[in-house]
């Protein structure tokens, strides 16, 4: 049986729209603003785990798509470089798509899609493992399609007799309709007091430009 750390490295890989989305049902705020070093701060923390990096991955729409939306995350993700954060980013893809409005008629709008940054998010938690990178990764994010890599973590673990866990952490509110975690992770939960205190100070919107 592999022999637990005492020192427990924690990698943290954020998948910057699935929290976006989940922040917003759980807690209503508009925009993403949660401050990633600070929120894997705080659950490594909480957890006695030893903070050793984070992976921010999103889609951002194009400057002629959605100009707001570009400059909000194109200059996030500047400052999060300067954190010591490693980010990732694909475009967001438009298509029209018929949604149920609650009288039950019908309209079509317009919705962005993002393709690759899950797949890379993947790709990297199956690599850090490989390469030794972590002993714990910490996921933020409830994409059930991250299951197989954790699944091939395991394995991974198993055939190398190592210690590796696998972590999700996700928002939670009574407004909140979905509170699973990904298949196969330990899963904690976020809650407002806690969100709250990890707010990005700093406000990356246009205020000419409207979302």
């Amino acid at each position: 049986m592999p022999t637990e750390p005492f020192t427990k490295r924690a990698v943290a890989f954020f998948d910057g729209q699935n929290l976006f989305y989940a922040s917003k049902e759980a807690f209503g705020y508009p925009y993403p603003n949660y401050d990633q070093k600070l929120l894997t701060e705080h659950v490594c923390s909480a957890q006695g785990w030893t903070a050793a990096g984070i992976h921010f991955h999103t889609g951002v729409p194009s400057a002629g798509d959605k100009p707001f939306w570009n400059h909000f995350g194109t200059a996030k993700m500047a400052v999060m470089g300067t954190r010591g954060i490693r980010t990732f980013s694909r475009p967001l893809r438009y298509r029209n798509q018929t949604v149920a409005l609650a009288d039950g008629t019908l309209t079509v709008t317009l919705v962005g899609q993002e393709k690759g940054a899950d797949v890379r998010i993947a790709l990297d938690i199956v690599r850090f493992a490989l390469e030794n990178k972590y002993d714990l990764a910490l996921i933020f994010s409830q994409d059930q399609d991250l299951s197989e890599a954790v699944q091939d973590v395991k394995k991974m673990a198993l055939l190398q007799n190592r210690w590796i866990k696998l972590a999700c952490a996700f928002p939670v509110s009574p407004a909140v309709t979905k509170s699973r975690g990904i298949n196969g992770t330990d899963w904690i939960r976020i809650d407002r007091t806690t969100y709250e205190a990890c707010l990005d100070p700093n406000d990356y919107r246009m205020k000419r430009l409207t979302p």
